[in-house]
């Protein structure tokens, strides 16, 4: 495989560290995103909440509902984007060889 790559003429040499280095920093931001994502994302069990009774409004449950599938739904795409450009950096090393 190192053999292969050390093969490569220039202009396949600057395509394949472009590529890898974009996907690659594509990948860690979208990471970052998607740890953040999950971090605000309220937890499914209520814990020592669940022993205090809060009277909440229909508004207020509404609301925070939406804004949990919101961001709910962004962690799914952001996780479906890391596994595309995880595939797409795959596909440009094993067509470089």
């Amino acid at each position: 495989m190192l053999s292969n790559l050390l093969a490569l003429n220039e202009a396949q040499w600057v395509v394949y560290w472009i590529g890898m280095i974009t996907c690659l920093v594509l990948i860690f931001i979208a990471a970052l995103v998607a740890i953040f994502l999950v971090l605000f994302q309220k937890s499914n069990s209520d814990g020592i909440q669940g022993i205090t009774a809060s009277s909440e409004t229909f508004f207020g449950k509404n609301r925070g509902r939406s804004i949990e599938s919101k961001l709910k739904k962004w962690s799914w795409i952001v996780l479906a984007v890391i596994g595309v450009l995880s595939i797409a950096a795959y596909v440009i090393q094993i067509a470089t060889l």
